[in-house]
């Protein structure tokens, strides 16, 4: 009797990010050319899984998708199978359809929500890989995941060139960028963009500061410009009657009242939009190298991660339902300061 081909199912869930298309490739196409896998899409993340929704991934259906930004199976960050709308838990629907489809495993592409998703399903139904995605760089387990670098480029290059009409008319520019529980976008693109102030949810600035260290910075310069995360709280700021996206306006309303002219621009979900840098191709399709061979190695309930330069895999107990925040004497953060940029936690420069 012939052997049944190897079964795997690819779901990409909570938000959209640079390289998940490069995944679905690496993974669909090694699968194919050295297991002659067959493939199932899961469309829309795990609401595909609730509602029924897949469909047959082949070698020419992930072709030519390497290069490109979202996801072929698209994704949602309202699919959580343990707690969907006013059904509740229909994890039991979830399962019997993951029989249903004859599976050896899923893997499962996405940040911490997805991972505690796929954790706990793992519980149900164990055959279950992850993928770290995230835009944010805020998974637990993995140096880095892919899409932070993309993000980085898309958020350096404004602050980069926003320095021209800062300096022309005398003003200080606020760039808003993701990153509502960690900083590591703004640390990031600030430092490579040469931001004067970085603002990041890790580290407790304060406006007053801020506004000192403006006002001591144009006695011989002629422009500032600050990079604020998502989730920052700077004092003298009520975080939380704001919604989100408009810290950055929050902050340009406070410095125009410390008497400087400022604008804002929130670069938003042009971060997540931007085809993925070569970097980040090169991470997604060895992650999706890497999570095939846990499933044909059946190493379930481990997430695929880079450490140290190495793929290596951790447990989803060690990932799920945690966050990977900037420690306020990080190396990054110490250099930064080393360079003159402002946290908003110290006075004037000298």
């Amino acid at each position: 009797m012939a052997r049944r081909k190897l079964r795997l199912g690819l779901l990409t869930g909570g938000g959209d990010g640079p390289g998940l298309n490069a995944v679905i490739r690496a993974v669909v196409k090694k699968g194919i050319r050295e297991h002659g896998a067959e493939f199932v899409g899961i469309l829309d993340g795990f609401e595909g899984l609730i509602q029924r929704r897949w469909k047959r991934l082949d070698f020419d259906s992930v072709s030519g998708i390497l290069h490109s930004a979202g996801t072929i199976l698209g994704t949602t960050n309202k699919g959580d199978p343990f707690s969907y709308g006013k059904r509740g838990d229909v994890s039991d629907r979830v399962v019997r359809h993951l029989r249903e489809l004859r599976l050896d495993a899923l893997i499962c592409l996405g940040g911490d929500g997805t991972m505690k998703i796929a954790d706990r399903l793992a519980s149900r139904w164990p055959n279950i890989v992850g993928i770290p995605k995230t835009i944010d760089n805020d998974v637990v387990g993995t140096d880095v995941t892919f899409g932070f670098d993309t993000a980085v480029k898309v958020a350096a290059d404004a602050v980069q060139v926003l320095h021209a009409t800062a300096d022309a008319h005398r003003r200080v520019m606020v760039v808003e960028v993701m990153g509502r529980t960690a900083g590591w976008i703004a640390l990031h693109a600030g430092i490579a963009g040469g931001a004067d102030v970085i603002l990041i949810p890790e580290i407790q600035g304060s406006m007053g500061r801020v506004a000192e260290y403006i006002g001591s910075r144009h006695r011989t310069r002629r422009f500032t410009i600050l990079v604020v995360a998502e989730g920052a709280a700077p004092e003298g700021i009520d975080r939380t009657a704001l919604h989100p996206g408009i810290i950055g306006t929050t902050v340009a309303d406070r410095i125009e009242e410390a008497g400087f002219e400022a604008r804002v621009t929130i670069l938003g979900h042009l971060q997540r939009s931007a085809p993925p840098t070569p970097a980040d191709r090169v991470l997604a399709t060895r992650f999706g190298v890497a999570a095939v061979d846990l499933a044909v190695g059946r190493k379930f309930r481990r997430m695929v991660a880079l450490r140290g330069g190495t793929i290596t895999s951790v447990p989803f107990a060690r990932v799920a339902g945690r966050v990977k925040r900037v420690p306020p004497d990080h190396e990054l953060v110490r250099a930064a300061r080393a360079v003159g940029t402002s946290f908003g936690d110290e006075g004037a420069p000298a």
